[in-house]
């Protein structure tokens, strides 16, 4: 399919069709195995697809309810700064120099803030830890 994608109104030449073709399947080979690693990483093999799929019990959902509640609770007693910065780098994805740009400070401020904050939420959580 790859190989089949190529052509005049792509902009794309091969040279060595041959040789384009081996390097993809090679690096498809590599992409399945890497895939099948992980996925047997955390499923373990033989088990049928409706434990792998099987719903958390009613207690589990509770208890994950009242952990993320805790965490939300956690959060909102950081300091405004602590709290700004480690939400738009834990929620929004942003690394540490684009919060430093989006809220007009250093990185090495942004830095401190998390390290405050992760140290906080570890003090106020230290019960959900173990």
């Amino acid at each position: 399919m790859r190989l089949a994608t190529l052509g005049p109104t792509a902009g794309e030449v091969v040279g060595n069709p041959r040789a384009y073709l081996f390097r993809i399947s090679r690096n498809l080979s590599i992409d399945h195995a890497r895939a099948h690693a992980v996925q047997s990483h955390y499923i373990q093999p033989g088990l049928p697809a409706e434990i792998a799929e099987a719903k958390p019990s009613a207690e589990l959902e509770v208890d994950f309810k009242q952990r993320i509640a805790r965490l939300e609770g956690a959060i909102q007693t950081l300091p405004e700064r602590q709290r700004q910065v480690f939400l738009l780098h834990k929620y929004e994805e942003l690394s540490h120099a684009e919060i430093a740009e989006r809220l007009g400070i250093s990185k090495s401020m942004v830095e401190k803030h998390m390290m405050k904050a992760l140290a906080h939420l570890r003090d106020s959580l230290v019960d959900l830890l173990n």
